[in-house]
């Protein structure tokens, strides 16, 4: 966390919410920015047949609410992943600290630069990648450490704690679907499912 965000922090209200609450509800009016102090936030989309699309899951130093702060409404949902802690801050408090330290400003218009640049290419890689090419993506980037491997082989790689529901709505695809895909990985010698997490044993091939 920046020493500005910390510092803006400090001037909210610290809230603490227990696993599933749904703090941000699509389509609603809101100007409340909620930085994560503690815990974890998932924003996603709902469509139809409880269909959920995951547009991005965030932790501590990172914050939410950004996206309506120009009076407009909440474009996604954001619910708790875990016990999560959070430092609510109002649209007065807000412009009050911007006022104070407008380099503060800058640093919310990056991050809402960055987030749409994300929202680009999730949609490029909705449109342009199979799911087995959506999945390649996933998992390489929710690798959080590597184990060395037998004399002569690659490093194995670990992927973050995901359910295969979770797998899919991050890919915009069935659970079926995803199980489906690692099952064939994992015969084919590539991975290894332990506890919800995938163990990286070889390069994954670039299509399947």
């Amino acid at each position: 966390m920046s020493d500005t965000l910390a510092e803006l922090s400090a001037r909210g209200e610290v809230k603490r919410y227990r696993k599933g609450t749904l703090l941000i509800a699509e389509g609603d009016q809101g100007d409340t920015l909620f930085i994560i102090l503690a815990g974890k936030l998932r924003a996603y989309s709902a469509g139809e047949g409880d269909r959920e699309l995951t547009l991005g899951v965030y932790g501590p130093g990172e914050y939410l609410g950004e996206m309506s702060l120009d009076g407009g409404k909440r474009s996604a949902n954001v619910a708790t992943l875990e016990t999560t802690t959070c430092s609510v801050i109002g649209r007065r408090t807000l412009e009050r600290f911007i006022a104070e330290r407008p380099e503060f400003a800058f640093e919310l218009l990056a991050k809402v630069i960055r987030r749409a640049r994300a929202a680009t290419l999730s949609a490029r890689q909705l449109a342009l990648n199979d799911v087995y090419g959506r999945l390649r993506l996933l998992l390489l980037s929710t690798v959080q450490q590597e184990v060395a491997g037998e004399a002569g082989q690659p490093p194995q790689r670990i992927t973050e704690r995901l359910t295969h529901q979770e797998m899919s709505s991050r890919l915009g695809c069935s659970r079926e679907m995803v199980s489906r895909l690692l099952k064939d990985l994992e015969r084919g010698g590539y991975i290894a499912q332990q506890q919800h997490r995938c163990v990286l044993l070889k390069p994954l091939p670039q299509r399947w």
